[in-house]
């Protein structure tokens, strides 16, 4: 049987350590203004201007305003020991009780894999409940306790108050309009 060739690299060769030391040879200092030449010239823009702005693309935009809000809602759960992933899934839960674990993924926008850890988290603090669905006995159907209705109550008042600060200056036709353009891009495109 042949042995096979030993690969070989393009590299140029290295200087070898002497017996007994631990550390590789010194390289020399590069000077970090060699690899930035004029830093303040490669600085984006603020968000809300140029192309994070509205002469931006709209779904950039549009992913630019979901990370804005989602940061904020972040920060506004943390008094409530929730996470966002968490309080997607109680909402969804208490809007649409008995969703199995693969539907609550679809509906939460998280992997089957993120739900089955939130699942498991909120299960262990007795904020949900799992049944066996009737005809389909393998597939477990989740409901929200009592204890996650009040949870899901603290944590919903943080998210209206960001709401509050999200449709500030906007009238309810505005509102309403901006509601259905967004629900029909979702719509549409999930369909495509």
């Amino acid at each position: 049987m042949r042995k096979p060739k030993a690969l070989t690299t393009s590299r140029a060769p290295t200087k070898s350590r002497p017996v007994g030391s631990s550390k590789p040879p010194a390289r020399p200092a590069r000077s970090r203004t060699a690899l930035r030449p004029n830093a303040s010239a490669i600085r984006p823009p603020s968000p809300g201007v140029g192309k994070r702005g509205e002469d931006g693309y709209l779904a950039y935009l549009l992913r630019q305003a979901q990370a804005a809000a989602r940061l904020s809602l972040d920060r506004a759960l943390t008094p409530t020991g929730l996470t966002h992933p968490q309080f997607v899934v109680l909402t969804m839960l208490k809007a649409y009780p008995g969703l199995s674990g693969a539907d609550l993924a679809r509906v939460a926008l998280l992997t089957p894999q993120t739900v089955n850890v939130i699942i498991g988290n909120l299960e262990r603090d007795g904020a949900i409940r799992k049944a066996p669905h009737p005809v389909h006995g393998r597939v477990l159907q989740w409901t929200v306790t009592r204890r996650g209705l009040a949870l899901l109550a603290k944590a919903r008042r943080q998210a209206t108050a960001l709401e509050r600060r999200l449709t500030g200056g906007l009238s309810k036709r505005d509102l309403a309009t901006i509601r259905r353009w967004l629900a029909r891009i979702a719509s549409e495109l999930h369909q495509a």
